[in-house]
This record gives structure tokens, C-alpha cells and sequence, in this order.
């Protein structure tokens, strides 16, 4: 009886053993990627963030800033590059938006969907509409990780 629980006990280590080994040679095999060669990864795999901000003027009429919302909203139907979109309200307690209150999630494949949708006619007929009731833009682009 001692000796058939001695060799399961071996057989336990064994395995165990086996199973440290390996892990340990997975761990070990990883190669080190450059942060360079990352962010190629992302540009091929990932999706191009552009995040734009607005504070309007204070005499801004609430017609107005629904007429650019509309507008904002519609450049996905009318520019393909524009692979998502999504778009809210400040609603943070933290009190640090200075004044940005419209935040807006603008999604392309690749550099080359921004660059086309940038000077788009579409685009710039929108960008239009801010002139006059615009007091403030925020704008951040980033390769999502």
C-alpha cells in the first residue's frame, strides 16, 4: 500500500514538474517587442481615435447648438471613412471640463480614412456651422491599445 501511494505521489510530481517547465519555457519564449513595432500593430490591427471637444460661446441660442449636434451626428451617413461614431454630454462631478461641455468619438481604420474625411466637402460645411457660436475645440487623435 506504502509503495502504490509513494508512486502516485511521484507520478503527482512529476506531472507538476512537467507542468513548471513548460510554463516556465512559454514565459521565457516570449519575444520582447520594440514600442515602435507595437504601434505598428496597432495601426494595422487597432482603430484611430479622433476625440473632439466644444465649449460654445455663453450667448450661444440652444437652437444653435442642436443644429450643430444634428449636423456632427449625420457626418457618419455622409462620410464612409467615419467608421464609428458616438457622442455625449459632459456630465462629470469633477468640475475640470473647462467649460467643454459636447464630447464627440469619431472612429477610422486608418490614417488615410482621417485624411480623407479632414478636408472632406461634408466636413467643412460642418465645421462652417461652428464659426459663429464656437468659443473653444479640443481635439486629440490616438491609436486605441
Amino acid at each position: 500500500m506504502i509503495k502504490s501511494i509513494n508512486k502516485v505521489g511521484t507520478a503527482c510530481c512529476l506531472i507538476c514538474l512537467i507542468l513548471i517547465i513548460g510554463c516556465t519555457n512559454n514565459y521565457q519564449e516570449k519575444e520582447t517587442i520594440s514600442p515602435q513595432i507595437a504601434e505598428a500593430n496597432l495601426k494595422e490591427t487597432g482603430q484611430l481615435r479622433h476625440v473632439v471637444l466644444f465649449k460654445f460661446k455663453e450667448d450661444a441660442v440652444p437652437a444653435a447648438i442642436k443644429k450643430v449636434e444634428d449636423a456632427f451626428i449625420a457626418l457618419p451617413g455622409k462620410i464612409p471613412e467615419i467608421k464609428d461614431f458616438e457622442w455625449g454630454l459632459n456630465n462629470s462631478p469633477e468640475g475640470l471640463n473647462k467649460g467643454l461641455t459636447h464630447c464627440y468619438l469619431i472612429t477610422f481604420e486608418s490614417e488615410e480614412g482621417r485624411e480623407i474625411y479632414l478636408p472632406h466637402p461634408e466636413h467643412k460645411a460642418f465645421v462652417g456651422l461652428l464659426e459663429d457660436i464656437l468659443d473653444d475645440v479640443t481635439v486629440v487623435d490616438y491609436w486605441a491599445k
